[in-house]
């Protein structure tokens, strides 16, 4: 069989494929297990193999790769717009014939297994710090209903629960106090591990030259670069430009046009929602140190002092999503010209943890 493309509608264990000749007319459609699947383009000449870019897609991209097949990993979004009529399995399928034949939809790039384990940790990170914060509102919200108030800020707040679980006077009762201990006990433990974690970030990080690079940057710390990193390979080639990497993260405004008239509205929230949160928080970062810096009469550089400006004109949150935007396009210019922006903050930055533990 000389087929030049093959459309894949992945799943866990159900793989439908269409097969499409020269003239992209489907000529074949199966609907193969996994273990058909494994060995379906052993014994074909295939030109090109189409996926959505969703879970396992880039696992079997870099296996077809290594069968010496041409992989295009299309953005599950842009697909639907093809599927015609009721969707299923084969409509997915032949829907992605289609859409490889737009040439303005870009493939997503395959990631490497360094990437997705890289990424797989900050992850691991996340999920640890919501199950964290959802002990700490836990031990709140105990304390409150007999009458207790905790102080604001988890350290400190953690602090006081645990004085009051240790007072036998406190108003806390008797039959509240051992789970409360374990919940603290949990807190610690979570605390613990992602300190281990960071430092295993922070020691991926050391060792490469793009996280380096992008730390130098201000606003972007240890979490920032390795995400960053780990969503990009460090490599900003694929990009058109500066304001085309901003949009990948959401950090561009929405417009809606129509002749003569322009409405750009709020931004539009579109990729990844983890990294756009990293951004707009080391942005909030800068803009606060920059006030205090300000108010304090300390030289500021142009990139702050341009913030600012943006603050007085608008209003906090949009001079804060103005300046992710600008710290979006700053990243690409590091990466794209491998060079550092400022290279006396990265020493601070390496060592960075959030739940120092004591040596």
């Amino acid at each position: 069989m000389h087929a030049n493309t093959v459309a894949v509608d992945l799943a866990k264990s159900v793989f439908q494929v269409a097969v499409a000749d020269a003239h992209w007319r489907v000529v074949e459609r199966h609907r193969l297990t996994r273990t058909q699947f494994e060995r379906f383009f052993v014994n074909r000449a295939v030109g090109v193999v189409i996926m959505e870019a969703c879970g396992s897609a880039h696992y079997w991209a870099r296996r077809l790769v290594g069968l010496g097949i041409g992989v295009r990993l299309l953005p599950a979004r842009y697909i639907r717009a093809y599927v015609k009529r009721n969707k299923t399995d084969a409509a997915d399928a032949e829907a992605m014939l289609e859409a490889a034949r737009c040439a303005d939809i870009m493939p997503v790039k395959i990631k490497s297994v360094e990437q997705q384990a890289l990424q797989a940790l900050h992850r691991t990170r996340s999920l640890w710090m919501g199950t964290r914060t959802s002990r700490i509102n836990a031990l709140r919200g105990f304390c409150r209903e007999f009458g207790i108030s905790i102080a604001v800020g988890s350290r400190l707040g953690l602090e006081q629960i645990s004085r009051l679980l240790a007072d036998p006077q406190s108003d806390l009762p008797t039959l509240l106090r051992p789970p409360m201990s374990l919940l603290v006990a949990e807190v610690r433990l979570l605390e613990a591990r992602i300190t281990e974690l960071e430092r295993e970030l922070s020691r991926l990080a050391k060792q490469s030259a793009a996280c380096e690079t992008l730390l130098s940057v201000p606003g972007i710390g240890l979490l920032t670069a390795t995400a960053m990193v780990a969503a990009t390979s460090g490599e900003v080639s694929h990009f058109k430009d500066a304001r085309h990497f901003a949009a990948w993260f959401g950090l561009t405004p929405k417009e809606h046009s129509s002749g003569s008239t322009r409405h750009l509205g709020r931004i539009s929230k579109r990729g990844d929602r983890y990294l756009r949160m990293l951004l707009t928080h080391g942005a909030r970062a800068v803009l606060r140190a920059a006030t205090v810096a300000k108010r304090m009469g300390r030289p500021l550089d142009q990139l702050r002092t341009w913030a600012l400006t943006v603050q007085q004109r608008s209003c906090h949150n949009k001079a804060t999503c103005a300046l992710a935007n600008k710290l979006a396009r700053i990243c690409y210019a590091v990466l794209r010209n491998h060079a550092p922006y400022d290279a006396t903050r990265l020493n601070h930055k390496r060592s960075r943890v959030a739940f120092a533990m004591p040596t």
